[in-house]
């Protein structure tokens, strides 16, 4: 992994902005509506650079020089003095069960727009590499299940798993079970089936996006024919004259055996012309295409904008039925979010899981030039860890007010400040640890 381009760093500003802003919006619009006055709404910390406000409204709107967080100011004794006849909208005055509402709304706002953004993406259909069984590692769990070459993925227990992005999700969904899983199938022949993988060895197995391969099933054949499939507007690829359905025979009169050494020849060739010999319906063509260079780890490569012609399906489903399956992917999605940090406290999971503010920028950039539905998609992933996270215990975040007001609720009396801000340290500190845990991690894949 390299540092992330500014492209990315951009991409990754637009997603914290969008996602800060739908949690304090929460915080904020709970607030206003049982009752509670705000001062400020504000993305982002530090000095003002925007500053916001209606007539007859006591709340500024603020966009800050810091955009790594953002907060609403309520009215609170315990904050500054407040006037007798405001007193009624503090917050510190308010019954526990709408504190509680207004501080839980940050993360169930995260929460509520994961589902919305699932729901545009069902709505509007997705496209992925169907769900084709190339072949199957002897003695691995697919292989003990039964699985063979041809095999169509349909289900994974009750998802649907047509393409390999949802096949991938529903088994790291079921990983953790411990029970036996059942996969329908369509063989090669045609006919239905049901594979049943071993529960204790699905359950053995990380919960990661290696899952698939882990299980010895191989979605992608060895050698990929070099058979054009999408062109991007603008690039080489489609300036030299190139067509989807072109077969790629030779360059500079190196024959071409399948799509990787074609990749290798572009990459080898950045501002280089190529003479490329090819065939388009059963006739042969020479065209020049000169790669455009780009840097990726300290190297100069080509690239030429062309995508390998793969068997690729659309996934599309009716506002309704979009929704239950938007509903269904959040929900998944945080369990295996709290799942994952269970098994970080308690050693059975990687640290290298942790991604830090660089692993995040890239995967922004990454999404973003794989198109829309991919960058909506990553917002709904980081918008549910975002909310998750915001409900775990700690001091300082959202679950932290939580507990007190649930220790509240126990003894009948709010926590004493002295312990509120004896816990505030070490919730800081527990933050600070785990954000240069992460952001090591991030140093280590950048430097291998």
């Amino acid at each position: 992994m390299s540092f992330p381009h500014w492209q990315d760093i951009g991409y990754f500003l637009i997603a914290l902005t969008i996602l800060i802003a739908v949690h304090e919006l929460g915080h904020f619009l709970v607030a206003r509506w049982l009752g509670v006055g705000v001062l400020r709404f504000s993305i982002g910390f530090g000095r003002p650079l925007l500053r916001y406000r209606r007539r007859a409204d006591t709340t500024e709107y603020v966009f800050a020089a810091i955009p790594l967080g953002g907060y609403v100011k309520m009215i609170d004794e315990r904050e500054e003095e407040v006037a007798p006849e405001q007193l009624h909208l503090a917050f510190n005055r308010q019954a526990l069960w709408r504190r509680a509402a207004i501080v839980a709304a940050g993360p169930a706002f995260n929460l509520l727009f994961a589902i919305f953004a699932y729901w545009l993406v069902f709505m509007a259909g997705e496209t992925g590499l169907r769900a084709v069984v190339v072949s199957v590692a002897p003695d691995s769990p697919a292989a003990q299940a039964g699985f063979q070459e041809g095999d169509r993925l349909l289900r994974v227990g009750d998802r649907d798993a047509t393409i390999w992005e949802q096949a991938l999700f529903a088994f790291m969904a079921e990983s953790g079970r411990g029970r036996d899983l059942p996969v329908s199938v369509r063989d090669a022949a045609g006919c239905a089936q049901e594979r049943l993988l071993d529960g204790e060895r699905l359950a053995a197995l990380p919960m990661d996006a290696g899952i698939v391969r882990r299980l010895g099933l191989n979605p992608r054949p060895p050698h990929i024919p070099a058979i054009v499939g999408e062109l991007l507007p603008g690039e080489p690829a489609e300036q030299a004259g190139l067509q989807p359905g072109d077969r790629l025979l030779a360059g500079d009169g190196e024959p071409i055996r399948d799509w990787s050494q074609f990749v290798e020849m572009v990459q080898a060739h950045p501002g280089r012309e190529l003479h490329l010999a090819i065939e388009r319906s059963g006739v042969p063509l020479v065209l020049r295409l000169t790669p455009h260079a780009y840097e990726k780890n300290g190297k100069t490569l080509g690239r030429v904008g062309a995508a390998v012609m793969m068997d690729r399906l659309e996934v599309r489903y009716g506002p309704l039925a979009a929704l239950g399956q938007a509903w269904d992917q959040t929900w998944d999605v945080s369990r295996l979010t709290v799942r994952m940090i269970g098994q970080l406290l308690v050693g059975r999971a990687s640290v290298e899981n942790l991604s830090g503010p660089i692993t995040i920028a890239k995967a922004a950039g990454e999404t973003a030039s794989s198109g829309w539905d991919s960058f909506v998609k990553f917002l709904a992933v980081v918008s549910i860890s975002l909310g998750v996270m915001n409900l775990v215990p700690i001091p300082i975040l959202d679950g932290g007010h939580l507990l007190y007001f649930f220790i509240e609720w126990i003894k009948g009396s709010p926590v004493s400040e002295s312990v509120q801000m004896q816990a505030q340290k070490v919730g800081i500190v527990l933050i600070a640890a785990l954000m240069g845990l992460a952001f090591y991690e991030d140093l280590v894949r950048v430097f291998g």
